[in-house]
């Protein structure tokens, strides 16, 4: 298992098909895709937790962490026969060569970085669409509906911008979000729960289209925020008090506290 000569994916992709053996590891031999979907998607924040505080020793942890995940689901699937992780691997080089005409290629003259991406959308719409007669093709094509909300809600929009469907600047998408403010309350007075959710998904897809438009990435903002609502929160609590037994004017002025510190 642990050859001098052996190259480290190899040794990995042994220890991870030991664990999935008739004899290996009860939890792993039980895992399947879906079930390692919850730990994959922790996986990946927590790489890019690492990225963000910018600790390497975290990220060569995380990026194992994720390329475990990747082993592991290339194992699975060679269990039964569908594809390995040599073809995983096949497969991304083959695709990254594909879209790269202007570097592996002759037949490109894209020189700069949104000649790059223009080409990278046009390729990359044509080997989605390729062979399905049935699905006509889409701009819209490649945002997978497994995406998290804000992250899909910001890809659909920036696929949209690119023909011109988009705001010229962030000013007007604040004229939208005070429009949208308006139809929420509006919603409110109804208690139409389906009106009132309707409203608000339309009031965060445009608050999404704000942050785009301002070159920010809406789930790190959000999850940033969240960061720092939780610190804060923490601070009230450290302060010693019973919170549960404090008049909402007395939190407030506690979370007001907390803020300036």
């Amino acid at each position: 298992m642990n050859s001098s000569s052996e190259k480290p994916i190899d040794r990995l992709r042994a220890i991870v098909a030991r664990l999935r053996a008739p004899d290996g590891c009860p939890w792993d031999r039980e895992q399947t895709h879906s079930s390692l979907v919850p730990g994959l998607i922790e996986e990946v924040y927590e790489v890019i937790d690492a990225i963000e505080r910018k600790h390497d020793p975290d990220l060569r942890e995380e990026l194992g962490d994720l390329l475990l995940h990747v082993v592991m689901h290339a194992q699975m699937a060679g269990e039964t026969g569908r594809f390995n992780f040599d073809d995983v691997s096949k497969g991304v080089g083959d695709k990254m060569v594909r879209r790269h005409p202007h570097v592996f290629g002759e037949n490109s003259d894209a020189k700069d970085t949104a000649a790059v991406l223009k080409q990278w959308d046009e390729i990359k719409r044509t080997e989605k669409t390729a062979g399905d007669p049935v699905r006509p093709p889409s701009l819209l094509d490649g945002v997978p509906l497994s995406f998290p909300a804000l992250l899909r809600a910001k890809k659909l929009q920036a696929k949209a911008a690119k023909i011109g469907f988009d705001w010229p600047e962030a000013a007007p998408v604040l004229e939208k979000i005070a429009e949208e403010m308006t139809e929420v309350r509006a919603a409110l007075t109804s208690c139409d729960t389906a009106k009132i959710e309707d409203e608000i998904g339309d009031l965060l897809f445009t608050v999404v289209n704000l942050a785009r438009k301002c070159d920010i990435d809406p789930e790190l903002a959000l999850h940033r925020a969240s960061d720092k609502f939780s610190a804060r929160f923490r601070a009230m609590e450290a302060a010693g008090k019973d919170l549960q037994a404090l008049t909402p004017e007395q939190l407030e002025a506690f979370w007001a506290k907390a803020k300036s510190s």
